[in-house]
């Protein structure tokens, strides 16, 4: 939506509110709705502010005691947020609203916050432009389906919901039509945000779906990421039922991944396809970073405890560092030909931050073209049974300690990304250690 047609349609009184907002560490959109003149009279040139606390809040919205950027000591002031009217849409998942997205701006320098999601993913891709090339990418997310309400899904623990489906629908096309009344109507809602809508189909789950929006740059998919997700939830709250974009909801299925394609493109041309139309140097080698770093930047593919239970062997999910073609046992899986030629990455479940992703994935990549790292051999056949092939972290704990003290890490995303992330995940383990679980009870409240 371009500025003039806001405000026409402000004018005429289809929108009176505009939606803005930007992504915490957790991904979740934060910002503030504004009436829609207000907007156009002070948002548009001016932005807004917010407590510069939400960069440091735990899931509960608790300041985190220990961070470096923001603290009590310093007073918790205010960060500037400006928005980018090329994010600005319209809101199709309910009426009278328009949407933007926006950088996070220091208050009193006026440059990006190093440590905000999207100032990470930008300051990546301003790298990959000064070495000639663009990023293409495509989010692949996926989300459980549940008949109950987000507030009776809290009412009841979460326990014992009722699932959009009874079997596993995985491309079946009478199960998902009997969720076209929420799936469908998400498909419109993004296809009139502006969002290019691909398809939609059942997943290997019992009320698990796939909702595949078409590619583009990377920084304008991470946005679509954001908005999508929006969307689908505030859409679900308006029907009455509940998605989550958890990467294992339930121990007894699959889990939710967000696989990740990306391919690098120079002069309007895939740089991943060589002159006879065979793998380039470039190919190669942005792969080889990708996968030699995906240990130490793990934290940005799984950001949860929950993240770790998916890595199943046998699930769907990838639990080797490895590639092959066409292959879906891999972690790096390779798709396509000619100028879709690209890199399917399988290890990011959908509970991941889009921004950390891509600023990881083109960081490694970037780093592997620049040194010429090469990748392993292909792996082809169950690349879970590969015992060569090194493992992903297991854990929250495993991966979080890998990341701080990676050198490799420091390098590609800044001692204070790593510091401040660092901290992050270090409160979220410790958060986890603490909980007592439905799990524990079970096993020990009699039998121990």
């Amino acid at each position: 939506m371009q500025l003039d047609e806001l405000r026409a349609e402000i004018a005429s009184g289809e929108i009176d509110s505009v939606v803005v907002g930007f992504t915490d560490h957790y991904g979740r959109t934060m910002g503030k709705r504004f009436d829609a003149d207000f907007f156009l009279d002070s948002g548009v040139d001016d932005g807004t502010h917010a407590c510069d606390y939400l960069l440091t809040v735990d899931m509960e919205m608790a300041p985190v005691d220990g961070f470096e950027y923001t603290n009590w000591e310093k007073g918790y002031g205010d960060f500037h947020l400006v928005p980018d009217l090329t994010t600005l849409r319209r809101a199709g998942w309910t009426t009278g609203t328009a949407f933007v997205l926006c950088d996070v701006m220091d208050g009193t320098t006026h440059e990006l916050v190093d440590v905000a999601p999207r100032s990470i993913l930008r300051r990546q891709l301003d790298e990959l432009t000064a070495e000639g090339f663009t990023a293409a990418a495509a989010s692949e997310l996926e989300f459980f389906l549940f008949r109950d309400s987000y507030r009776v899904a809290h009412e009841k623990g979460y326990r014992d919901l009722e699932a959009a489906g009874w079997y596993v629908e995985d491309y079946h096309l009478l199960q998902a039509s009997r969720v076209e009344d929420y799936v469908g109507a998400a498909r419109r809602a993004l296809r009139d945000s502006e969002i290019p809508v691909e398809n939609s189909k059942g997943e290997a789950a019992i009320g698990q779906h796939e909702l595949n929006v078409r590619y583009t740059d990377a920084l304008t998919m991470a946005d679509r990421h954001v908005v999508m997700k929006q969307g689908m939830k505030e859409l679900a709250e308006a029907q009455g039922v509940s998605v989550t974009f958890m990467a294992k909801p339930d121990a007894a299925q699959p889990g939710s991944s967000c696989h990740i394609h990306m391919s690098l493109w120079k002069d309007d041309t895939n740089a991943f396809v060589g002159e006879g139309g065979e793998h380039s140097d470039i190919f190669r080698w942005f792969l080889g970073g990708w996968m030699h770093h995906a240990a130490d930047l793990m934290v940005c593919y799984a950001p949860t405890v929950n993240s770790y239970k998916r890595y199943q062997n046998q699930s769907w999910a990838p639990t080797r560092i490895a590639w092959s073609t066409d292959n879906r046992t891999a972690g790096f899986r390779i798709v396509g030909t000619g100028g879709g030629l690209r890199i399917e990455n399988r290890i990011p479940g959908a509970d991941v931050n889009p921004y950390l992703a891509y600023a990881a994935a083109i960081a490694s990549g970037l780093d592997g073209i620049r040194n010429q790292i090469e990748p392993p051999a292909e792996l082809r056949g169950d690349v879970y049974a590969a015992a060569e092939a090194a493992t992903v972290p297991a854990t929250l704990t495993a991966a979080h300690a890998r990341f701080v003290a990676s050198a490799d890490a420091r390098r590609l995303l800044g001692d204070a990304v790593v510091d401040h992330y660092g901290h992050h995940l270090s409160q979220e383990i410790a958060a986890a250690n603490a909980a007592v679980t439905d799990w524990e009870m079970r096993r020990y409240f009699e039998r121990i």
